[in-house]
């Protein structure tokens, strides 16, 4: 139906000396707009507004037409707004409405990115590729500081493939980004002891275990472990250069090129389902080889039932108390390489 079609278009990359009356005059050239709201950013950050049409073929045309044409020098972006005004307004609570989208919809995990890259960067570099029902930096909860990966969210799974496949590997900002598929993580059991455990951060994680300790073990998958299944998960988060799976026990250990690497796939990948198996991830054991790589580089700690190749990191005190509940990011609802449950907000 017409009335449930979106008629509301995001408009960015303005200049700072673009109006509202500018922004009506140009795209009404193409059909009666019955408003627009010009947002400036006290950030710095450039200016951009929503346009709203009276019917939706009007902005469709327009969506086609104005993308990435130049409006005061500046090549403009040109998107469905994220939360069209024309959508149905539903009577319950914002975060469930935000959490029920999420569930809709195709989530792809951003990671390696620069510490100055924004929300907005990240919605920007990705709006290309289709409607973006949600965008987000992840940050740390105690510094405000961005961890170096984030989430968008895409109304159709093609757009969301699309993008996996187009920007992995493209430059934003510094550095090289990497894309895939976020993966699902359920709610967390509500219990007491849940309750009361502390959520550890990415840096209380990376100094749980030295600067030469990279490699992760990963347990739960009791059916359909492959290396193949745990490169897929772990390659967002930098490069692997060692893998070992043990599927009759059900684990794998994971040794990446950098301490922080392996850091950043604890945090995010402890407590996610991988093949509908919630996993546990922490850090793998160190070894005198790895203190001293020059003599073994390529050994990983592996339990005990192997012989060389030790045990878990830490001690059965230890491994009960990351366990249960583990490391989690403080970011998104449900969903997520490490989404928890405080929702899109």
């Amino acid at each position: 139906m017409e009335d449930e079609m979106p008629k509301t278009l995001y408009v960015g990359n303005l200049s700072r000396d673009v109006t509202e009356a500018l922004i009506l005059q140009l795209f009404s050239q193409i059909g009666p707009c019955k408003n627009c709201k010009m947002i400036m950013d006290t950030a710095g950050n450039d200016p951009y507004c929503f346009v709203e049409f009276y019917e939706h073929r009007h902005a469709a045309a327009a969506l086609a037409a104005m993308n990435g044409r130049k409006i005061m020098g500046k090549e403009v972006k040109v998107n469905w707004a994220t939360t069209p005004s024309s959508q149905k307004k539903d009577t319950s609570s914002s975060t469930v409405v935000s959490t029920q989208r999420s569930q809709d919809h195709f989530h792809v995990f951003v990671g390696d990115l620069s510490p100055e890259i924004t929300t907005e960067d990240i919605k920007a570099a990705f709006a290309p590729f289709g409607r973006i029902s949600d965008a987000r930096v992840v940050k740390d909860m105690a510094t405000g500081k961005s961890k170096g990966y984030g989430f968008v969210s895409f109304f159709n799974k093609w757009d969301a493939e699309n993008a996996i496949q187009q920007m992995g590997g493209q430059w934003l900002g510094g550095r090289q980004i990497r894309t895939n598929w976020a993966t699902r993580k359920p709610p967390a059991p509500k219990s007491t002891y849940e309750s009361n455990t502390k959520q550890l951060s990415y840096d209380e994680v990376v100094n749980q275990s030295s600067p030469s300790n990279c490699t992760v073990y990963c347990g739960g998958v009791t059916s359909g472990l492959t290396e193949q299944l745990m490169r897929q998960t772990f390659s967002p988060f930098g490069q692997i250069m060692e893998i070992r799976v043990f599927p009759d026990k059900g684990y794998s250990f994971v040794r990446f090129n950098s301490h922080e690497s392996a850091a950043h796939a604890i945090v995010s990948v402890n407590g996610t389902t991988i093949e509908g198996h919630v996993v546990k991830c922490y850090w793998g054991k160190e070894t005198l080889d790895m203190i001293n790589p020059v003599q073994q580089q390529n050994q990983i700690g592996y339990p005990q039932a192997y012989g060389q190749w030790g045990q878990w990191y830490g001690n059965a005190q230890q491994i009960g108390q990351y366990m249960p509940n583990g490391w989690q990011v403080p970011a998104y609802g449900m969903y997520g390489q490490a989404w928890n449950q405080q929702g899109f907000k």
